[in-house]
């Protein structure tokens, strides 16, 4: 019997209106069974979450869906029909798209260009510019979004961005089917709301929408079900409405939430821990037309939080401990002594590390194996006339490895062929293994699921214990609150306000807003 309607108004389940039903899905990967016997089915009109750790088996299932990788053994059918997708372009003719969380247009072309790329009209042999500049707007009108399609692409924000993405993901398929792999990571609230505003109207229109995402908040927000996968095998699909959020959670991770659950008397006992010595103190540091001056103290031991919205100078202050930026207001004391040093290479030598935010891009190394990246920071710290051999890089990885309980056949797997959970692990235990004073973290647990960032930030938490001094960014105010034993607050890229002791998150939101109520 069909199940009630979704929130907001006309999905019904029913097998009936299925575009897409994978049966019996299997793949495996050298050393890796990514898939197993997995069932997926994709309703016209419907907006479906797949979501699960990372390492679940999410993106191949996607892949096997796109003709990226061929299923082992397995059906797909679409429009009823029985198919052998063999490549994203045949997916494509098919009317299924996707666009993802990075996107992967051309920034120095227009936003024109860039919808209608292969597709241009042309008049007496040659691009009809003007046909091609109206069309694309129109296109973009019909997603609410009405901008100047003449200026390059890369001048416009990842929202519109992605907007553009799904334009021409309209446009290039004719689609049916639009997957959308984590397209929310790197926006704003209201730019997500736009987004969403954006599939519902795709919905009524009869298109059938994959969302994957890590926000279980925006799984409840705008689908009608959703699917979940654990170690490559399917967990079950559910209505959204009728799964309450904890019980998600237990699915997603195969156990308790316990875990999630103890991090305050975890917070505590960790911060008896705590030294009364000031390990690093920012006196009046600031940076013109970055970060406005501020005080900072850490003590050996001790995490502190930063909280604020996106632009309030977080990751600034980030980049000022680590010398990814020199000063040009106040000093840094370090150990008792003036830094004057700013440079990533003299902070290592000091014992600091950062984690950055893109870990794709300023993290991870792809092309070097996991023990390599492992490795990474300590050469970089012994000297690299020193190297470290071969028998004690296995001794060093392994051991990380095992710690951080990071998923991957091997420590010779190139790093760039582990999930984003995954290489965020590798990154820690890359500044774990060079055994720092203070390790920065710059939104560690973005993009990754429930399970890593409970470990991450229990790590956290465990290393404080042992005398490291940690400064913890996050978007995520709950988990801020759940590992900081202080929080600093940031806006407009400016310190604002400093929490100790027992805070509520309303009081939190109200510094950041700027609230006086």
């Amino acid at each position: 019997m069909p199940g009630p309607t979704a929130p907001d108004g006309d999905f019904m389940p029913d097998s009936s209106r299925d575009i897409v039903v994978m049966k019996g899905i299997d793949k495996s990967f050298p050393g890796v069974h990514a898939l197993q016997n997995v069932d997926f089915s994709l309703a016209t009109g419907e907006i479906h979450a797949l979501v699960g750790e990372n390492g679940a088996g999410k993106s191949t299932l996607i892949k096997i869906l796109t003709g990226v990788d061929r299923a082992d053994r397995g059906t797909i059918e679409v429009d009823g029909k029985t198919v052998s997708i063999r490549n994203p372009l045949h997916a494509q003719e098919m009317g299924i798209s996707t666009v993802y969380q990075e996107v992967n247009l051309c920034p120095n072309l227009t936003v024109a260009e860039n919808i209608l790329i292969g597709r241009q009209p042309s008049r007496l042999g040659s691009v009809d510019w003007n046909s091609l500049n109206k069309r694309a707007a129109e296109y973009l009108r019909e997603l609410d979004v009405d901008i100047d399609v003449t200026r390059t692409l890369g001048s416009y924000s990842v929202a519109i961005q992605q907007m553009a993405a799904i334009a021409r993901a309209l446009v290039i398929s004719n689609a049916k089917v639009l997957i959308l792999d984590e397209p929310t990571s790197s926006l704003t609230q209201h730019e997500t709301d736009q987004l969403f505003k954006v599939m519902r109207k795709l919905k009524s229109e009869g298109i059938a929408i994959v969302f994957i995402t890590h926000f279980l908040d925006q799984v409840y927000g705008v689908t009608d079900r959703v699917t979940v996968l654990r170690n490559g095998t399917l967990v079950g699909t559910y209505e959204t409405n009728s799964l309450s959020r904890l019980e998600l959670i237990r699915l997603m991770l195969g156990r308790s939430i316990t875990d999630l659950d103890d991090m305050t008397a975890h917070k505590i006992e960790s911060s008896l821990h705590i030294s009364a010595e000031t390990l690093i103190e920012a006196k009046e540091l600031g940076l013109s037309n970055s970060v406005d001056p501020f005080d900072l103290k850490l003590h050996a031991g001790e995490v502190v939080g930063l909280a604020g919205l996106l632009g309030s100078g977080r990751t600034e202050v980030a980049n000022l401990l680590f010398g990814v930026d020199r000063p040009d207001s106040g000093q840094l004391v370090m150990d008792g002594k003036v830094v004057d040093d700013f440079s990533p290479a003299a902070s290592i030598e000091r014992g600091v590390a950062l984690c950055p935010e893109d870990r794709k891009v300023e993290g991870i190394v792809g092309d070097l194996t996991v023990r390599e990246n492992i490795v990474l920071a300590l050469q970089a710290r012994q000297g690299w006339f020193r190297r470290i051999g071969k028998k004690r890089q296995m001794e060093i990885a392994d051991r990380y490895i095992k710690l951080l309980n990071i998923s991957t056949p091997t420590a010779d797997q190139q790093v760039k062929n582990l999930s984003g959970g995954n290489q965020q692990k590798v990154i820690l235990a890359r500044w774990l293994a060079a055994h720092p004073k203070l390790l920065i973290l710059d939104e560690p647990t973005r993009g990754i699921d429930v399970g890593t960032k409970a470990d991450i930030q229990k790590l956290v938490l465990s290393l404080a214990e042992e005398g490291t001094s940690c400064v913890f960014i996050s978007s995520e105010l709950d988990e801020v609150l759940r590992t900081s034993h202080r929080i600093v607050v940031m806006r407009d890229r400016e310190k604002v306000m400093e929490f100790s002791g027992k805070v509520d998150e309303k009081e939190i939101m109200q510094a950041i807003a700027g609230s006086e109520s």
